[in-house]
């Protein structure tokens, strides 16, 4: 009876030991966007070997108890700042971007102001992420970017993608459907760093190492074959932020415009002159 019991207690801690453990996956989005869509696009409970919650809120702010993370991942998020950078709409200030949507290498001033918000940002994101992950734990950051330079005759970024757009709601306030005011006005409040600029940020964090930094191959310049494509895409991601501030019945028109830029001209034409990169940092959580 004995030998029977003690077999049975070394069965038993086996099983345990092949238990998986239980793994739970925290969606984080802000409080305006659409939680049901992300829901009903994962597989049915029984069908996926995690449990799913979502957490709204600003992913610059703390989201979830103190180390509760083993491994956290941000794609394509962080270079989305928590506002325009101070001084880009102002007319007496350095840093007044005139005429433009986003910054260009050719203003200094308007490139230093969008820089020292995106410090800020990511300095604010490591913060948060560094109550909420254990000591060892993970965290892998997929972030959009740019080469240190590229020529812009030839080739083109995301941020040279964007000001074609903004080249449009120019013609448009010039053939007086706004005043140029109106564009004067409105900046995006994003930012494309160097891998340089970001392994600086990432190295002043006084919780997290870098344990990896690497540039991905990017395939989703590929991802959009025709300019009716290109344009769907970029109208879904600034649409609301156009709306907001032009009003509705300009979206039509504008994307009309960019499509004919795109397809009269050879360089944002070929998505091979796309230059734009993928960062990919791992962070390790500092002990203690």
């Amino acid at each position: 009876m004995q030998i029977i019991t003690q077999s049975i207690k070394q069965k038993l801690h086996r099983l345990d030991e092949t238990i998986t453990p239980e793994f739970y996956v925290y969606f984080n989005d802000l409080y305006s966007n659409d939680f049901n869509t992300l829901f009903g696009s994962l597989p049915p409970p029984d069908q996926r070997h995690y449990r799913a919650a979502a957490v709204a809120g600003d992913f610059h702010r703390r989201l979830l108890p103190e180390s509760s993370l083993h491994f956290a991942y941000s794609s394509w998020s962080l270079h989305w700042l928590t506002g325009v950078p101070k001084g880009v709409d102002e007319r007496d200030s350095p840093a007044w971007n005139k005429g433009e949507i986003l910054y260009t290498t050719e203003r200094k001033e308007v490139c230093e102001a969008y820089l020292k918000q995106y410090e800020m940002d990511i300095e604010s994101f490591l913060k948060a992420r560094a109550v909420e992950v254990v000591g060892g734990g993970l965290m892998a950051i997929v972030i959009a970017g740019v080469p240190d330079f590229w020529d812009p005759q030839t080739e083109y970024t995301i941020p040279s993608d964007v000001n074609l757009l903004g080249s449009c709601l120019m013609d448009m306030a010039t053939m007086g459907r706004f005043s140029e005011t109106k564009v004067d006005t409105f900046n995006l409040p994003y930012y494309f760093s160097t891998r340089k600029q970001l392994k600086s940020i990432l190295e002043r964090s006084d919780s997290f190492t870098i344990e990896r930094m690497d540039i991905l191959n990017n395939p989703g310049k590929h991802t959009l074959p025709t300019v009716k494509a290109r344009a769907s895409f970029f109208r879904a991601v600034h649409e609301r932020l156009l709306t907001d501030h032009f009003g509705n019945e300009i979206i039509d028109e504008l994307f009309y415009l960019y499509m004919k830029k795109l397809e009269s001209s050879p360089v944002f034409l070929n998505p091979y002159n796309d230059k734009s990169i993928v960062i990919l940092a791992v962070l390790k959580r500092k002990a203690g």
